[in-house]
Parts: C-alpha cells; sequence; structure tokens
C-alpha cells in the first residue's frame, strides 16, 4: 500500500467504529459453480479472522441439495473450533438446520426472511408468512438455549420479478422478524438496486415503526455501483454494522441478476479514509483474497483488491 494512503479525513456525523461482518465464505462461496475444498474454506476463515476480522459469517446448514457448494458444513466448522475472540455465524434455515448447527457448538445463527412473495417461493418454497411461521420455532428455540440470532432480509430495496418494493412492505416483514425475537437485522440489497435515498428512507421508517438503529446491518450488492454510496448513506445514519464480502465474492444463486457483495477491502479503504476504526488489518485482507482469487481461478472483482496487489507486500503464498 502507498505510504500514508488513503488519507484519514473525517466527516461529521459518522459513527467512531465499525462492525463488518464478514459473509465471503458463506454468502461468496455459496454461487461458487465449482465445490471449493473444505481445507480452503477453513483456511480461508483462518487468514480472515487474521485480518482482524472480528465476526466471519462461516457456512450455512442449509439441505446440500439446494446449497451443494456449502454441504460440507459438519466437516468444516470443527475445523474452526480453534479461532478464538470471533464470532462465526452460520445460516440455518429450520429447525433440523439449527440442530446440526448447535450440536457443532455454533453460538449464533442467522435465518433468511424475504420481503417479496415471489423471492419467498423461489428460495423457501413457500410465502412470506409461511417462511415466519417456520423461523418462528428456530429462533425461539435459539433464544432458549442462549444463541445469538441475526434476521436476515432479502428484496429490501428491489425485485427482479415484482419490481420496485414498498418501504411499507419491507418494514412489515422486518418488524415481524425482531417481533419473533431476532437480536439483528440485516437488510439485504439482493440485485443491488438500491440508492442512498432509499436507504435512508427505510431506516427511517424502521425506526418510526420501534425497529433502532442500533439492531440494523446493511447489506449491499455493487450491480449498479452503488454499495458504497449506499454504505456512506446508512453510516449517516448511524448504523454501525455493515455486511461485505472479501474479494467482492458473492451474488444469489435464486436471484441470477444478483452480481457481487460490497468488496470487503473496498469498504475498509473508504471508511479508514474517514477515520473510522474498523481493526482490519487491509494489506493482510488484501493478500487473503489474492489468495481466494488464485484457487479460484479468476481475480477479485474488488478496485481496491486490484490496486493493492501488485506491491510486494501483498504477496501472500
Amino acid at each position: 500500500m502507498t505510504e500514508g494512503l488513503p488519507m484519514e479525513v473525517p466527516a461529521a456525523g459518522l459513527p467512531p467504529r465499525v462492525r463488518i461482518h464478514e459473509v465471503g465464505p458463506r454468502d461468496g462461496l455459496q454461487n461458487e459453480k465449482e465445490v471449493v475444498p473444505t481445507e480452503v474454506k477453513a483456511e480461508f476463515v483462518h487468514r480472515l479472522a487474521g485480518a482482524g476480522l472480528t465476526t466471519v459469517e462461516a457456512t450455512s446448514f442449509v439441505h446440500p441439495k439446494w446449497v451443494p457448494q456449502l454441504a460440507d458444513a459438519e466437516d468444516l466448522f470443527p475445523r474452526l473450533s480453534d479461532i478464538g475472540g470471533v464470532d462465526l455465524p452460520v445460516l440455518v434455515p429450520n429447525e433440523r438446520g439449527l440442530d446440526r448447527a448447535v450440536a457443532l457448538g455454533a453460538r449464533r445463527i442467522a435465518v433468511f426472511a424475504s420481503a417479496t412473495e415471489t423471492f419467498a417461493a423461489r428460495n423457501l418454497n413457500r410465502t412470506v408468512d409461511e417462511s415466519l411461521a417456520m423461523f418462528e420455532p428456530v429462533v425461539a428455540r435459539a433464544k432458549d438455549d442462549k444463541v445469538h440470532v441475526r434476521g436476515y432480509l432479502s428484496m429490501c430495496f428491489g425485485d427482479p420479478w415484482e419490481g420496485a418494493v414498498p418501504v411499507h412492505q419491507v418494514v412489515r416483514v422486518a418488524r415481524r422478524l425482531m417481533e419473533l425475537g431476532c437480536d439483528e437485522l440485516s437488510l439485504g440489497d439482493t440485485i443491488g438496486v438500491a440508492t442512498p435515498g432509499h436507504v435512508q428512507a427505510l431506516l427511517a421508517l424502521l425506526n418510526e415503526e420501534g425497529v433502532p438503529t442500533s439492531a440494523i446491518g446493511v447489506h449491499f450488492h455493487d450491480t449498479y455501483g452503488q454499495a458504497l454510496a449506499n454504505t456512506l448513506a446508512a453510516l449517516q445514519h448511524g448504523v454501525t454494522t455493515v455486511d461485505a464480502s472479501a474479494g467482492g465474492l458473492g451474488g444469489c444463486p435464486y436471484a441470477k441478476s444478483a452480481t457481487g457483495n460490497l468488496a470487503t477491502e473496498d469498504l475498509v479503504w473508504m471508511l479508514h479514509g474517514l477515520g473510522i476504526e474498523t481493526g482490519v488489518d487491509l494489506g493482510r485482507l488484501t493478500a487473503t483474497s489474492v489468495w481466494m482469487a488464485e484457487r479460484l481461478g479468476r481475480p477479485s472483482p474488488s478496485r481496491t483488491v486490484r490496486a493493492l496487489a501488485g506491491t510486494a507486500s501483498h504477496k501472500e503464498s
């Protein structure tokens, strides 16, 4: 990295620290055409933790038929037991998934809901309300066992089949997830169509309807190049949890118009330039994404990774 860059120039009204919820090992790798070997996934998580990320979403306990790329969850998760001081949430679709995750020692889970009926049908084979009913015992049992629960809500800003999604429709499902007992809510721009004003309007209405900003995270895809602008809009509203994927990996297997997630390196570059603490070593993170890109056989789509990867300090075998 060029010495002294990015230059730190704080902006008023932003949080002093942001927690990055790293989703690369789960949301990133689930969209790969080829199955990544378990040992590579384990090394990926270890390297991300070594770069200073304190929340790394490790895998998914969805039935292998639906997400074959993550069929090795039972084999992978025990390989991460030596990682200390890092939260390793896992996605669970139902009570069976919860049983599998908790049996291996998972203490943080996530459920995955939709703000639209079409995506709920395609992703969960249920209506929105039926999917919420399915999650109710999962969340209740997790909370009884003192397991932290995150609620993902997809299609918050637009749907490839239904088009624009009214903010009141999103808020209804978001409130229901919180009423079920979710500890936090991640708002997903699954196909990357959000713009900053839309982001702030949704956050404001959520607050009006009783969902505190402190419980909200944001999950932007960069389909139209808006992910960083949308993240800044969320930060200006007070959001302090941002989802991102190392190297910009990911998409959505059930929404073909969904391109990669916001790249963690691009996010860190912006945050560090704003003087916002993340605890992340950008050099080690970039090296990790270069390492993973080599194993996937293609360059990282992250602009920051591309800009920094050529420097000797970021080369890692």
